[in-house]
């Protein structure tokens, strides 16, 4: 990977900041997803269709869930699962896996690009686990939802908008996907006040110092 060109989609301004004060390396694209998994595919699209990449990144902020992933920690995808694309029934929720229809809900990451990352960021001291991202297209904001999640995503540490969007871009021109995501909040009933995007900003800052020394 020392010599591909590598594309980082962050949803928001604040996040593209946070990456480029970390990066020093040219052979990097920083773009815009907008928020929510179809922005996300749609620009992803659109970069990708614009340059020539060897490897895709979804980098930004998230929400951690409680005794998973700390507030400040960095969750790097294990596994990146839409987990709200599907169907209500009266036993619960039914993905599209398990109707049998569609695409896959659960795309897979580079497992050796993963291990590498976590590794280079545990030896510089930082929080970080390997564990599935759910993409979601709303925030988790009751506590209903949250035990729900918790209990048909086991091993889920971290929610967020875009990863699935972006992953999905990436199959299609069949290139490698990672996603990234620094803890601002817990996931659960919504309060604004608890949330600190500021101290999430700033590890997502660090971690790009250090991925970047890897790929």
């Amino acid at each position: 990977m020392k010599n591909g060109r590598i594309l980082i989609m962050t949803s928001v301004q604040a996040e593209k900041e946070a990456v480029l004060r970390g990066l020093k390396d040219d052979r990097v694209d920083v773009v815009l997803a907008g928020v929510g998994p179809v922005a996300a595919a749609i620009n992803t699209m659109k970069a990708l269709t614009a340059n020539t990449y060897e490897l895709v990144i979804n980098a930004g902020i998230a929400g951690g869930f409680s005794g998973r992933a700390d507030i400040g920690s960095l969750v790097i995808a294990s596994e990146i699962v839409c987990a709200d694309l599907g169907a209500e029934s009266p036993e619960g929720f039914l993905s599209m896996d398990e109707l049998g229809i569609g695409s896959s809900t659960r795309i897979e990451v580079d497992e050796g690009l993963v291990h590498a990352i976590s590794s280079a960021l545990s030896r510089d001291g930082q929080d970080v686990q390997r564990a599935p991202i759910l993409t979601l297209s709303k925030v988790t904001g009751t506590e209903e939802t949250t035990v729900e999640l918790m209990v048909r995503e086991p091993e889920a540490a971290a929610e967020a908008m875009e990863g699935y969007g972006v992953a999905c871009a990436a199959q299609e021109y069949n290139l490698p996907v990672l996603e990234i995501r620094a803890i601002s909040n817990a996931v659960g009933p919504r309060d604004r006040e608890a949330w600190r995007i500021k101290d999430a900003l700033q590890s997502l800052e660090s971690a790009s110092k250090v991925f970047m020394e890897v790929l």
